[in-house]
Parts: structure tokens; C-alpha cells; sequence
């Protein structure tokens, strides 16, 4: 059973390394599973390119994995999944972590209703409360420590207009973060009737942060069917 136990890909969302899943990866580790969580090119002390680089930077880490995959994509980075893991044969699942749900020639921008920017070029600004915003249901010492490891984000990906849906191909389910102050609620009960599941969790816009041991439960239900 061990070989045949999927690994988990995470890819983070805007402003965000890796290491933000490191408490996700340790409950996961205690399921039994492996994971490895992947750095976008458009996020980081220097960021550069668009959304196929992102997408680029997914199917890279995919495909150095021979065995069974679960992608699970949180926020931002549900575009460049969307974008980047269709056709892998190797992956057996799309997670939506509070994340958008682009299909094809749809962006950040079109998915809130909002026209595209005059310029795609230089950062895209967080908001002036990350706490509030991304954490409010978060340990103050981890959010704090998550605060002091944002890094800057580029706009153009999120001006850039998906090329591909993955979730029109491959078995996906959403998990939908009931007291999220960054992605509206609202916009995520419109995109989740997209994929093929929802789950609902009753946390902010980071549950990896805030309750990864019950996120881990989730993940691992959805790999075990």
C-alpha cells in the first residue's frame, strides 16, 4: 500500500514561499504521506515572469515524481495548477485550497469581475493588514512568523488569462475556507461547483497555518478515494 500512496505537490499562493506548508508537511509525514511544495518564479525576493513560468515551475516538480500525485493548490496558486497539471498522467488529483478556479481565458482579474490593469508589470501590493486578512484564525506566533516571511509577488499573473482548465480532465474537489477575509466566500461558492467535491472548513484563508492537522484529514480522505 505504501508504494502505491500518493505524493502530495503544494503549491503556495501569492506573496508566499514554501515554507509555508511546513506545518501541513508534518502532518502529513505522520499520515504516512511524502510531500513537496513547490517555488513559483513569479513569488520571491526576485520575482520574474507570468503565469506559464508558474505553470512550468508545477509540472517541473510533478514530473520529478514517478509515482502517483495530489496537487494542492492554495489561493493564487489554484491559476498556474489550473494552467500547468492537465495531461500528467501521473497525477490523480486536484485539491483547491481557498483558490481560484480559472477556466479557460479567465484570470484573477475576470474571476472578481474587475477589468484588467493598464500595466501587468512591477508587484502586486498585500494588503496593509496581513494578519487580519490571511491569518486571523492563526496562533499568533505562527502568523507572525508567516508575516515576517512574505515576499513580494508580481502582477502579471494574475492579469494573465488561463490557457487551460485542468479540472474539466482531472478528479478535483475544493475546499472551501468558511471565514476567509482574502478570497470572498462568496466568489469561492461560485467557483467550487467547478470541481467534482467540496469540502468545507471552518477557518480563515490559511487552514494549513491554523488547523493543518484537520486539513491533513481532509487531504488524506480525498487521496484514499
Amino acid at each position: 500500500m505504501t508504494s502505491t500512496r500518493p505524493t502530495f505537490v503544494l503549491v503556495p499562493g501569492a506573496w508566499h514561499l514554501p515554507s509555508t506548508f511546513d506545518l501541513l508537511r508534518g502532518e502529513l509525514d505522520a499520515l504516512g504521506y511524502a510531500s513537496r511544495a513547490v517555488k513559483l518564479p513569479t513569488t520571491g525576493p526576485d520575482p520574474r515572469g507570468g503565469l506559464q513560468d508558474d505553470a512550468a515551475a508545477i509540472r517541473a516538480a510533478i514530473e520529478a515524481i514517478g509515482g502517483p500525485v495530489v496537487v494542492v493548490a492554495h489561493s493564487y496558486g489554484g491559476i498556474p495548477a489550473t494552467e500547468g497539471v492537465g495531461g500528467l498522467p501521473n497525477v490523480r488529483h486536484l485539491v483547491y485550497l481557498a483558490a481560484y478556479v480559472p477556466d479557460v481565458n479567465e484570470s484573477m482579474f475576470t474571476l472578481h469581475g474587475m477589468p484588467d490593469p493598464d500595466s501587468s508589470e512591477g508587484l502586486f501590493p498585500i494588503g496593509s493588514d496581513p494578519r487580519a486578512q490571511l491569518y486571523a484564525d492563526v496562533p499568533k506566533a505562527v502568523a507572525d512568523l508567516a508575516i515576517n516571511q512574505l515576499v513580494d509577488q508580481r502582477l502579471q499573473p494574475w492579469a494573465d488569462r488561463a490557457t487551460r482548465a485542468a479540472w474539466h480532465t482531472v478528479p478535483s474537489t475544493y475546499v472551501l475556507s468558511e471565514n476567509d477575509a482574502s478570497l470572498p466566500v462568496e466568489l469561492q461558492e461560485r467557483m467550487a461547483p467547478r470541481t467534482n467535491s467540496v469540502h468545507r472548513i471552518p477557518t480563515s484563508h490559511s487552514p494549513h497555518l491554523s488547523r493543518p492537522a484537520e486539513l491533513a484529514a481532509i487531504l488524506d480522505e480525498i487521496a484514499k478515494n
